[in-house]
């Protein structure tokens, strides 16, 4: 035989830190069924453990439009292959969506013969709900806003932005801001204002013209802010202008 104690007292132990967590953590095994749901999965969603366990997490408790997404994560993380800061939305018991993000972990045995995966979660409802704030307070302000991702290209332009230019934010997005819109010779001025926000550095009062949808030359006053993501890495620039061609 084999004194298997020390090794069932540390999984006991194991077990508890996992329930006990503050962060919502479930398993599921090899075919996809929960094995691991702890107090604070529990909290987040209002099912039990005992409402989940041995049912399948993919097919009970994910939102049709992340299914395939989610399913793709799990295979990956069976396969080895392990997913950091994956978002995805929970169905509670009261039929809500819990926005949440994920890192999804191999489990593996013994004798490392991997037996399923282990997320360890984060519930972003309130984030997101703020994000998509933010998003609609930017889109409604009577001052032209627009946003350039890490490569310049458009991923913000409100309906101010779209009414003194001409041109909406279906056309603009994904475009590179300087290259397109921004006249010859103030092109490299723009691009050093912006590569500047990038590394950190903000811009205040910043005078260059846009061109518009009908060729006319717009004097903008610009002040660029870094964009920053939740754990404070650099995302892009945002641009809040005023109009000052009158003036």
């Amino acid at each position: 035989g084999q004194d298997i104690t020390a090794r069932m007292a540390q999984e006991q132990e194991y077990a508890r830190l996992i329930d006990t967590a503050n962060a919502p953590i479930f398993g599921i095994g090899v075919h996809g069924r929960v094995n691991v749901w702890n107090k604070s999965a529990t909290n987040l969603t209002g099912f039990t453990s005992e409402d989940v366990m041995g049912r399948h997490l993919v097919n009970e408790f994910i939102t049709e439009d992340y299914k395939e997404r989610v399913q793709e994560v799990f295979r990956n993380a069976l396969n080895g292959v392990e997913t950091a800061n994956f978002e995805f939305p929970l169905v509670t018991k009261m039929g809500t969506r819990v926005e949440v993000l994920l890192n999804a972990t191999t489990r593996r045995d013994e004798q490392k013969h991997v037996v399923g995966v282990v997320g360890i979660g984060q519930d972003i409802t309130a984030r997101i709900n703020q994000e998509q704030e933010y998003a609609r307070l930017i889109d409604a302000a009577n001052a032209p806003i627009f946003g350039i991702d890490r490569d310049g290209r458009v991923d913000v332009w409100n309906q101010c932005a779209a009414r003194l230019t001409g041109f909406g934010g279906e056309e603009v997005a994904g475009k590179r801001l300087v290259e397109e819109y921004i006249t010859d010779d103030y092109k490299a001025r723009v691009q050093e204002v912006f590569t500047k926000a990038l590394a950190g550095e903000e811009t205040a009062n910043f005078e260059f013209p846009l061109v518009t949808k009908a060729g006319a030359r717009l004097e903008v006053l610009l002040n660029a802010t870094t964009r920053r993501d939740a754990q404070n890495r650099v995302t892009g620039v945002v641009g809040i202008g005023q109009d000052i061609t009158a003036r």
